[in-house]
């Protein structure tokens, strides 16, 4: 019979999660792990395997407490298109609340994880493949409702929203300006209330 563990699993994944957002993969030790999780290295290395595999499981809790809550919370939103707008600005609240500037750890991951570690860099894939697809699916859901213009073509518009919010995420760490991130997302938030381009629309000119 297996033996129960000495620790509360949830507890030290959250310990693991805050020491890699901090430092990145890289720069974590298998020391600096044990330290802040309160876990000698062999029960580490029990319980959860080697570095890489434990930065899986840390990526995975941070997806489930704050990437998939927030989508959760703003897919039941009655309104798709306002559920757009308060994504977007809670990003920007986050980015410029958070005294140690350390950004998305998701969005930190992609360019932080090495070309050789193919399972991590399929999850960050897909985590952010999820965050595209909200803004996809937001879309989809206001054309239905009629609370955008017909013009708007969820895919593509849908991506450039994806796309501020990397550029948001990625901005704030350097600098964390009210003025900047808003200004960022003012121009992708005008096309819910106005024709979209010709580029971005389902039709072009007649």
């Amino acid at each position: 019979m297996a033996r129960p563990r000495a620790f509360d699993e949830d507890r030290v994944l959250d310990a693991a999660m805050e020491c890699f957002w901090g430092r990145g993969l890289e720069a974590t030790s298998i020391r600096d792990l044990s330290a802040e999780m309160g876990i000698n290295c062999p029960s580490l290395y029990n319980a959860f395997g080697d570095k890489r595999a434990l930065f899986a499981l840390a990526l995975e809790r941070y997806a489930t407490c704050f990437m998939r809550e927030r989508i959760g919370r703003l897919e039941r939103h009655p309104s798709p298109k306002q559920a757009i707008r308060i994504y977007l600005d809670e990003v920007i609240e986050r980015s410029l609340t958070d005294p140690q500037q350390r950004g998305c750890f998701i969005v930190n991951s992609a360019t932080a994880v090495p070309p050789d570690a193919t399972e991590l860099r399929a999850a960050v894939c897909g985590y952010l493949t999820e965050i595209e697809g909200f803004f996809r699916g937001r879309l989809e859901a206001a054309l239905a409702l009629g609370e955008i213009p017909a013009t708007i073509a969820p895919e593509p518009v849908g991506r450039l929203f994806f796309a501020v919010m990397l550029g948001i995420r990625v901005a704030a760490r350097a600098r964390p300006e009210r003025a900047l991130l808003e200004d960022m997302a003012r121009p992708a938030l005008a096309l819910l209330d106005h024709p979209a381009p010709e580029s971005m629309s389902m039709k072009g000119k007649p």
